[in-house]
């Protein structure tokens, strides 16, 4: 065996602990609940390639809406028969492609350990369990974080604002709502900038209401959940952003995007495909997560950046 296939396969040693000391699943602390995962609607991407078709912005003399897109011609009539406008809606000639990223790991495991050493809890099934833990945390982290399509990159100039004196207030959620006021479907922000917004406030005697999904509390602002992540940086200063979003292609939101149907699916846009053994008796295993993520129209996001997390307040208690 090779250093390196020493190195990247699961020992015996590790392998008898788990099937002799234990009848609970390896524990492994990078897991979080992923809720950005659980809340985008995902959809089907045939053929690799998302064609993302929106009207186009009108030309020097065209008239134009308010987003700088072709304006539709309309005429309101009261009464009498007035020639009608003729119109059409135009789109662009060459929609934006999104062309799904890959994630892929190689795991290694010696036939002999996974014969010999499972018995409540299977090897092999167990490794690939974690490394797919770890795929779907990486793929949370570029989602949002991404050179190309990562959300944080994905908002405009006009859908970003910054907070009015540093921590994020209520004043500051509201206007991120003005951004976003087409059915906004949640908040996402670091732990650290959600507490930081309990803090404020509750200073100003409106401490936020909760609510329950996916069996797990979350505080709301006008009724709308605040969802942690950890995969919204905090600087050294302190600093971070929250986003707001809608969601789904009905709403014209911000939307998955996954590869289904692939071989060797575990879930959709998620395989685990055999590759052999070789002369050492070491058994691969190729794990593939094909995704990526589009906001259908500018609105569907806003960012609110300058959120500083490092701000407490002094409460004084009257004596008693």
């Amino acid at each position: 065996m090779s250093q390196n296939d020493t190195r990247t396969s699961l020992s015996a040693q590790a392998a008898r602990n788990l099937a002799t000391a234990t009848v609970t699943a390896v524990q492994k602390t990078e897991i979080t609940p992923r809720w950005l995962h659980k809340l985008l609607p995902w959809v089907d991407v045939d053929g690799g390639v998302y064609r993302l078709n929106r009207v186009a912005k009108a030309e020097k003399g065209q008239p134009a809406n308010e987003f700088g897109e072709v304006k539709v011609e309309l005429l309101t009539v009261d009464s009498g028969e007035p020639k009608l406008p003729a119109t059409y809606v135009d789109y662009e000639l060459q929609p934006r492609e999104y062309h799904l990223s890959t994630i892929q790991t190689v795991i290694h495991t010696h036939t002999r350990v996974t014969d010999l050493y499972s018995n409540r809890i299977d090897q092999l099934r167990e490794q690939v369990r974690l490394t797919v833990e770890s795929v779907k945390e990486r793929e949370e982290w570029e989602l949002l974080n991404h050179s190309e399509f990562g959300l944080l990159k994905e908002v405009v100039p006009q859908q970003r604002i910054e907070t009015r004196k540093g921590t994020p207030t209520p004043d500051d959620l509201d206007e991120l709502l003005t951004l976003v006021w087409k059915k906004p479907a949640f908040f996402l922000g670091h732990p650290k900038a959600i507490a930081a917004f309990g803090r404020e406030a509750t200073r100003r005697g409106v401490p936020p209401p909760t609510v329950n999904l996916f069996g797990s509390p979350f505080i709301t602002w006008r009724g709308i959940p605040l969802v942690p992540t950890n995969k919204l940086a905090v600087d050294k200063e302190g600093k971070t952003s929250i986003l707001l979003l809608r969601v789904g292609e009905s709403q014209q939101g911000v939307v998955g995007l996954q590869k289904a149907g692939v071989a060797g699916e575990l879930e959709p846009g998620l395989s685990v495909r055999y590759m052999g053994t070789n002369d050492h008796g070491i058994a691969s295993h190729l794990i593939t997560r094909y995704f990526s993520t589009a906001v259908l129209t500018d609105d569907a996001i806003a960012r609110l950046d300058n959120v500083s997390t490092k701000f407490y307040h002094e409460y004084h208690y009257p004596k008693g």
